[in-house]
């Protein structure tokens, strides 16, 4: 914590005393106020934990802007200071204010961060593992804080949201989503390391900066790129053992080939693609409970063919499957779109992942329009021909979902699910106001971002946001309570079906599709059993009973931030 007599000072004002033992709100008699030399430094009267919890949240509720998002940003900044100087004040106050703290440590005001990283950049935190250390792979590893890590989550920096290449200012979303790990699952924060691999960048504008704090060159592609993350792969494994590492925010090109290549050999998964298709699984898996159509029969409109929105087509198969549908007629039931239209049979440039869901000419034949001209299936015809239960957006397409194309799947459903799930919030395919509007307050939506509720007849109602935080830190908990050497798609699937059954809509028909925020840090014990449980089923665990492993998910939750 550093020397006890020195204090730090936040953006807003806020000192914040370094001494673990005053942190923790100890009183001192005049004999030990003497020893640690701290006679004059702080008030007679120590603060406890929670007095300072308040006090600091109060400090970041008290800083300006000269705009909203200037605000969240000047707050973002208050509260990683607060990071840096008292980690343990810093998630007594996440784990008191995590439904307004979460929009300030991560989406949507963490994409502003990104943006401004090299501005903002006040203390070291992480690892900048950068290309022209290559051949030091290991040597920079050992350069990490702590020798012991449970938790790594790395980015390349070049899809940080829906925003772009933001270089070496990626290393924002590790550290934002590590701090969830904390926040929400209990992972020890000393256990946990966030780093970007620095490969270069290609946004002249960024890399010209001379603020910028990342390797000034265009992006290592093609086989360099494969030999680097191959080298970084092998370095974490021999220094790193058991660690769970987290792909986080690459292109789509390299997203899913990263995944197969390392699924099968290390503790990994990619939360773009299989995080963001376990929580859409379970708000679909709430929504389908009242809207009068079962899991195994809906029919699904996908618009975003990226590596995310495959990984959610992928997620709903499965989970259609174990609801009782046949894998075929589920794979029939999902059509995907990219920016030129309905994926089709032979359309240049699919992967093989994408080729699954592409339709075949005899499929389309009854929709009366030409299907050589991809042009023409378009959203709108899709939606018109298709009738589908379920809209999902993960196009970073903004307003995509027209008042036309939602009118029209209205038209056909008395319940249609609506999930605009792009970020940030600018990004958003359609806001959940005009969704409710459009459809007569008959839309069961819930979003990527944080949106304010939705207004009707003088009531309020919460919007949900189908945000990865419901997922990935009950995920690692699991992992580390159970002790798995690999995440499968089974144990996804059991987080999915367990944030499911926790949907308030389950019980109340207006309710939302997903839990309040205030209450993730316990869904996610409910979620980390079942990804425990499912870990053991799949072999990928030692053996224990339900009971062993409820206790092993309690044990592994990180104690002193939290109440």
């Amino acid at each position: 914590m550093g020397d006890p007599s020195t204090s730090q000072t936040t953006a807003a004002g806020l000192q914040l005393l370094q001494d673990p033992l005053l942190n923790r709100g100890t009183a001192f008699t005049e004999a030990e106020r003497d020893s640690r030399g701290l006679r004059g430094l702080l008030p007679p009267q120590v603060e406890t934990l929670e007095q300072q919890a308040d006090r600091a949240w109060r400090s970041v509720q008290a800083v300006e802007g000269t705009s909203s998002t200037s605000r969240q940003l000047a707050q973002h900044i208050t509260l990683r200071q607060l990071q840096d100087t008292n980690e343990v004040l810093f998630y007594e106050v996440l784990s008191r204010h995590v439904e307004e703290a979460l929009p300030l440590v991560y989406t949507p005001t963490v994409g502003a961060a990104c943006q401004r990283f090299s501005q903002i950049y006040r203390r070291p935190r992480g690892l900048f593992v950068a290309y022209p250390d290559r051949h030091r792979l290991r040597e920079v590893l050992r350069n990490r804080p702590r020798a012991e890590v449970d938790v790594i989550v790395v980015t390349d920096g070049q899809r940080i949201l829906g925003l772009g290449d933001q270089g070496v200012g990626g290393m924002g979303i590790p550290i934002g989503k590590l701090s969830l790990y904390t926040a929400i699952g209990g992972i020890d924060p000393a256990r946990t390391l966030p780093i970007v691999l620095d490969v270069g960048c290609d946004d002249d504008e960024l890399r010209d900066d001379p603020f910028y704090l990342g390797w000034r060159h265009p992006r290592v592609t093609g086989q360099d790129y494969e030999d680097f993350v191959d080298a970084f792969v092998t370095a974490v494994r021999e220094e790193l053992p058991g660690v769970l590492l987290q792909w986080e925010d690459f292109a789509s090109k390299n997203a899913l080939p990263i995944l197969d290549r390392y699924r099968d050999q290390l503790l990994t998964f990619n939360d773009d693609i299989q995080g963001t298709a376990a929580v859409v699984a379970g708000a679909m898996t709430g929504a389908a409970s009242v809207c009068g159509t079962p899991l195994r029969e809906q029919r699904i409109v996908m618009v975003g063919a990226g590596s995310a929105g495959i990984g959610v087509c992928d997620r709903l198969v499965q989970a259609m499957v174990a609801d009782g549908a046949e894998e075929d007629d589920a794979v029939a039931a999902v059509h995907v779109l990219d920016v030129g239209g309905l994926l089709v049979e032979g359309q240049a440039g699919l992967t093989d992942a994408q080729a699954r869901y592409a339709k075949s000419r005899e499929q389309l034949s009854g929709w009366g329009v030409d299907v050589e001209h991809r042009s023409e299936l378009d959203l709108l015809t899709v939606v018109r021909s298709v009738k589908p239960t379920a809209l999902i957006g993960l196009s970073s397409a903004h307003g995509i979902f027209t008042r036309a194309v939602v009118t029209e799947m209205a038209s056909h459903v008395e319940r249609p699910i609506i999930l605009p799930l792009s970020n940030p919030t600018s990004h958003a395919e359609a806001t959940p106001q005009d969704l409710s509007d459009w459809t007569d307050d008959r839309a069961l939506v819930a979003t990527g971002s944080p949106f304010p509720p939705v207004e009707r007849d003088g009531a309020e109602r919460r919007v949900a946001q189908c945000n990865n935080v419901y997922v990935f830190p009950a995920v690692g908990l699991g992992v580390v309570a159970s002790r798995a050497t690999r995440v499968t798609d089974g144990m996804l699937l059991r987080a999915a079906l367990a944030l499911g059954d926790q949907s308030p809509v389950k019980h109340d028909p207006d309710g939302a599709l997903l839990p309040e925020v205030a209450d993730m840090p316990t869904a996610a014990l409910a979620i980390a059993e079942a990804v425990a449980r499912q870990a053991v089923a799949d072999g990928v665990a030692p053996e224990a009973t339900d009971e062993e492993l409820a206790a092993a998910v309690r044990a592994a939750r990180w104690t002193p931030g939290y109440r």
